[in-house]
């Protein structure tokens, strides 16, 4: 129900979809920036929807419980243990989301690497090394405001490290007009 009122209000508002979406993004890390507003969730909802993309993304368990989880389970949400520690802290996560492209056929799981709608000096490098892990690649998925466009605009591999995918990443997203520019921290 949520997802359809998200597609109206999409429609509504003028968005419009851009790129059909190629077969990798069945089963990939998608990363969803610049990320600097809540409609954000709404349109990559709505854009995914229409595109036939097999949208998942994680939050704490706890928040699966009733009656957050009712809206969120239905939109895609994926519970994970995050207090669970794991060989070596934080890789616990990792290997614990990464274990899900096992489990799903087709799973196109959207992370928001700003990790905040604000301006950030630091971008999170977790699907980075969730993408590395399940050897799978990773979609740029965008939504351009000015132009009222949500698409997938470029699929990408995990480089040799890190610093060389965020390269890329910031390539590509440094000109995408966010919702609130001066919150772009690929800029």
């Amino acid at each position: 129900m949520l997802r359809r009122i998200f597609i109206w209000l999409f429609k509504a508002q003028g968005w419009k979809l851009k790129n059909p979406y190629p077969n990798e993004t069945q089963h990939c890390i998608m990363v969803g920036a610049p990320h600097t507003s809540n409609w954000d969730l709404v349109h990559t909802v709505a854009s995914l929807s229409l595109l036939n993309i097999p949208l998942r993304f994680t939050i704490k368990k706890e928040w699966l419980k009733p009656p957050v989880g009712w809206f969120v389970k239905p939109l895609g949400a994926i519970g994970i243990n995050r207090q669970k520690p794991g060989a070596g802290g934080k890789s616990g996560k990792v290997h614990e989301i990464a274990e899900l492209f096992k489990k799903y056929e087709r799973l196109a799981l959207v992370i928001t690497p700003e990790g905040t709608r604000s301006k950030s000096d630091k971008i999170k490098s977790g699907f980075y090394h969730i993408a590395k892990a399940a050897q799978v690649p990773i979609a740029l998925a965008y939504l351009d405001y000015e132009n009222k466009i949500a698409g997938i605009g470029r699929i990408i591999y995990p480089a040799e490290t890190y610093e060389e995918t965020l390269d890329e990443l910031k390539d590509f997203y440094k000109d995408i007009p966010a919702k609130f520019p001066e919150n772009n921290s690929f800029k």
